[in-house]
């Protein structure tokens, strides 16, 4: 269970954010305007933020991980890059609740996922191709599906969610990652991003 915090200016945003957030894997423990002192706070894993006026703030006294929700993901990032979190995603305040959800696991994870529109913020390489790295085989033996699960669980989805999302059963989204894994030589769902990323198949 992912215990989380939710910081917004509003009662409303602070009821919404709890409404969209409390998952049989979520459970949203409080919410504040502001924040507050860490020792006043409960015992949470994630900081949902919807108020990027505070994000330097809460990053460095409170939050292990953090999930943002604004509309300015560029600032955000910059300031996102230089503390010292555990897990971090950025998201749009029109973000599905799916999508909220997925950051909220993404983060707790230890994983940081961000619009792809911000990747020219950290100024990185281009992927590498997949055959200069000596895997095409594996590129190859990964069929759609399978990428298309992998590509979910990079985003933190549990398997609940890929099914949703896929429009799929639980049952077939564990058959999917436990053959993705064997054809990668992935001995977790971290081990199998890891080598995702790595291998080109997949982007965060």
């Amino acid at each position: 269970m992912i215990r989380v915090f939710v910081i917004a200016p509003t009662p409303i945003a602070q009821a919404g954010l709890h409404a969209l957030l409390a998952t049989e894997d979520i459970q949203v423990v409080g919410s504040a305007p502001v924040a507050e002192d860490a020792d006043a706070l409960p015992a949470f894993d994630v900081i949902v933020i919807a108020d990027d006026g505070q994000l330097e703030d809460i990053g460095r006294s409170l939050a292990p991980a953090l999930v943002v929700l604004t509309n300015n993901g560029a600032r955000a990032l910059q300031i996102l890059r230089q503390l010292d979190l555990h897990g971090w995603s950025i998201l749009s305040m029109e973000a599905p609740t799916e999508q909220l959800q997925a950051a909220v696991v993404s983060a707790a994870q230890g994983l940081a996922s961000f619009p792809a529109q911000l990747a020219s913020v950290f100024q990185l390489p281009r992927p590498i191709a997949v055959e200069t790295m000596g895997t095409t085989e594996v590129d190859e033996a990964l069929t759609p599906r399978e990428r298309e699960v992998l590509e979910l669980v990079s985003q933190g989805l549990s398997n609940k969610l890929i099914a949703r999302s896929l429009h799929i059963s639980e049952h077939t989204v564990k058959f999917h990652i436990s053959s993705l894994s064997a054809k990668l030589g992935a001995s977790s769902r971290t081990d199998a991003v890891r080598l995702g990323l790595r291998r080109g198949l997949i982007t965060l």
